[in-house]
């Protein structure tokens, strides 16, 4: 069965919390488009550690700082977006594995628990810790096969919405173009043995994604969620504020 995944916007522990009470199992930060700076994410990583998530961070760019820094906070695997191509998968995946495999720079620190480093640790770090490019690009979709295959390459986010936008359909409305992308990705990895990761905010999604075998779905938002909650809760007042005024006249 899949993994359960909520999307972190910034680092609030009343959240996280509430999350993993639920039953929630992995979280994502959104270090891209979120409000997390490395002071925030060094102290927020190990929280969620002990909470109990796999941690994934979408990191700030396809860069090797970004990576680095994700991994050796402690978290379980890096979402790196904006891959472009095949070329461009080879290059920034590597900055998540160490050599001979990547190029991974070695660092002390909390994923050592402040030991020295071996080569059991290295081989442990390859390993154990997920390299996910974030298919949103159209040429990335082309070359998702040889993406599939690279050996720095654990499994895949697709981003729907930038996809859509980058192959020129605009916003994603679940086209048959938009599931075409999706499941020839979906295809080749699940050729190569390798899981992937869906965003599936509605039903329909959560019951496609449960259907092809996703190893993890990401089914609520931090901020959608709270919205919804406070849009419900204005409307269900709104009926009942209009209903004690008519019957005040």
């Amino acid at each position: 069965m899949a993994k359960v995944g909520f999307w972190l916007t910034d680092a609030s522990a009343p959240a996280a919390e509430i999350a993993a009470e639920l039953g929630f199992e992995f979280v994502v930060l959104d270090v891209e488009h979120g409000m997390f700076d490395l002071a925030t994410l060094e102290r927020y990583v190990p929280l969620l550690t002990g909470l109990g998530f796999e941690v994934f961070a979408k990191v700030l760019g396809p860069g090797r700082e970004p990576i680095q820094q994700a991994l050796d906070f402690g978290c379980h695997g890096v979402i790196i977006p904006h891959v472009e191509s095949l070329d461009h998968a080879r290059e920034v995946t590597a900055f998540a594995k160490f050599p001979p495999a990547g190029k991974r720079s070695l660092a002390g620190g909390r994923t050592l628990k402040w030991g020295p480093i071996t080569d059991d640790w290295i081989a442990e770090q390859d390993a154990k810790t997920l390299c996910f490019p974030l298919i949103e690009d159209a040429g990335a979709v082309a070359d998702i096969e040889k993406i599939a295959a690279l050996p720095t390459v654990d499994g895949f986010q697709i981003g729907p919405t930038d996809l859509s936008t980058s192959a020129g359909r605009g916003a994603y409305k679940h086209t048959a173009a938009d599931w075409a992308d999706i499941e020839r990705c979906v295809e080749a990895f699940d050729a190569v043995g390798k899981p992937w990761l869906f965003p599936a905010w509605t039903p329909a999604e959560q019951e496609w994604a449960l259907s092809r075998n996703a190893s993890r779905v990401l089914i609520s938002m931090q901020y959608y969620t709270l919205m919804a909650a406070l849009r419900q809760a204005k409307e269900s007042y709104d009926v009942l504020a209009i209903a004690a005024k008519a019957a005040a006249r």
